[in-house]
């Protein structure tokens, strides 16, 4: 189904379809179902199932296991946007007494707090929460496989320490609190942490033949913010459209970009994937895409964005293995960012400007290296090369006349105009590099000092 305002083409609708319809037969789903949306709207959704005639909509609930990390991230970063706590402070300062309050909260966010990627004792997805009562019997006695800070190691307990941290700091459940700041805020209505109906039952099917039976379907208890939740394609394409734009009811812009910008690497053999805060990111041959997947006992799900072309898919199946549903939503992803590519905004001059940052615009120099600031429409910068290969980089205006680097080598580095008594330009300093208006002009104080004999031939 497609909305009526922002349709796509058939023959792009035949593509998903397909694509679908082939991961569920070769992957042996009892369901699928999908969904893409596209500046926040969703434009498609389809599902297949093994019953002619009950194929899923997008209003039916699968559970989306990891994915619900993200959600326990965003209610980390709005207690760090609010000043409650600061991403570098260790968990012992807000929860103490679990025996790794060592570990900072970006760490945990990260996966780099060096923390098992697992429970000890019985399998924690496939038994009650009840057997797990406390925080210390989720860490064990050795919570720890790897130093602090050191390298990525997926760690499920990690993010139930974060959710006893919300909790604590919320004076809530953290169900209560994720449905009253995130949930209701973004209208997500069918997202829960327990299931409600209509929603798909979870199946294992046989490796080696083509029968099946239930799977259990269990309360994790504290593990819950690692990966309680049940969602539908609906709700998770728009959660997916606010991890791009951000809504300021929830977290702003610039802090899902944060989430969205690399912490910690994983494997030397996934040179093309990294991990942010509560977020997975890809390259791909288009730039870049964000999500997470996820996987319980009898559901596997996958959420993927693509910032550059505004497209968000997700797909749900209700099996333990079988369809790769990861490489499916980005295949979605990419057949509608490659069939229907973005139509750009109109060129429009800018509403205003400032004089003192137009004088700005131009030709700089870094040593012999030539760069070009551009000003952009948010009332930020650009600097980059002037052709080919070097350092480029966005600028985010501080309002003082500053600007804050927001990616690429400068990010976090201020950018600012040094002017002369008189109020002209003599350079701009940018993390100790002076960019100046000509090659190592002597009138700016470049480092080191300029030849007094000039330029010359030899």
């Amino acid at each position: 189904m497609t909305t009526p305002h922002e349709e796509l083409l058939p023959s792009t609708r035949r593509a998903l379809l397909h694509r679908i319809a082939t991961a569920q037969t070769e992957g042996r789903s009892p369901s699928l179902v999908a969904a893409v949306a596209r500046d926040g709207e969703l434009v498609w959704s389809g599902g297949r199932s093994m019953v002619d005639g009950h194929e899923p909509d997008e209003n039916v609930q699968y559970r989306i296991g990891s994915i619900t990390k993200t959600f326990t991230a965003v209610l980390v970063m709005r207690l760090r946007d609010e000043g409650v706590l600061d991403l570098g402070d260790p968990l012992e300062k807000h929860l103490p007494g679990t025996g790794a309050g060592e570990v900072t909260i970006a760490e945990l966010l990260a996966h780099t707090g060096g923390l098992a990627a697992e429970t000890p004792g019985e399998w924690w997805e496939r038994t009650p929460g009840t057997v797990r009562p406390e925080l210390a019997d989720v860490l064990g006695e050795a919570p720890f496989k790897h130093p602090v800070g050191r390298s990525f190691h997926y760690s499920n307990p990690g993010y139930t320490l974060l959710g006893a941290l919300v909790e604590a700091l919320r004076g809530a459940p953290w169900e209560e609190v994720l449905r009253r700041e995130v949930l209701e805020p973004l209208g997500l209505s069918r997202t829960s942490a327990q299931p409600q109906e209509p929603h798909a039952g979870g199946w294992a099917v046989h490796p080696w033949a083509d029968v099946m039976m239930p799977e259990p379907v269990e309360d994790l208890g504290l593990m819950a913010p690692a990966g309680q939740l049940w969602s539908t394609t609906a709700d998770l394409v728009r959660f997916g459209s606010f991890l791009v734009k951000g809504d300021d009811r929830v977290l702003g812009a610039d802090s899902v970009r944060e989430m969205r910008t690399p912490s910690a690497p994983l494997s030397a053999g996934e040179w093309d994937r990294v991990y942010g805060l509560g977020l997975d990111v890809l390259r791909w041959e288009r730039g870049s895409l964000a999500g997470h997947g996820g996987s319980l006992p009898g559901f596997l799900a996958a959420l993927w964005v693509s910032e550059a072309d505004g497209v968000a898919a997700v797909a749900l199946a209700n099996c333990t293995s079988g369809p790769p549903v990861g490489a499916l939503a980005v295949d979605l992803v990419k057949i509608v960012s490659e069939a229907e590519p973005r139509i750009p905004e109109p060129w429009r001059p800018l509403p205003e400007v400032d004089g003192k940052v137009l004088e700005l615009a131009g030709p700089w120099y870094w040593g012999t290296q030539v760069l070009v600031l551009r000003l952009t429409a948010d009332g930020g910068v650009e600097l980059g090369p002037l052709s080919g290969w070097g350092r480029q980089a966005q600028f985010r205006a501080n309002g003082d006349g500053t600007w804050t680097g927001l990616s690429g080598y400068y990010a976090g580095e201020l950018l600012r105009a040094v002017r002369r008594p008189d109020g002209s330009v003599s350079h701009l300093d940018l993390g100790s590099f002076v960019l100046t208006r000509k090659p190592y002009d002597e009138g700016a104080p470049v480092p080191g000092g300029v030849d007094p004999q000039g330029w010359r031939g030899f």
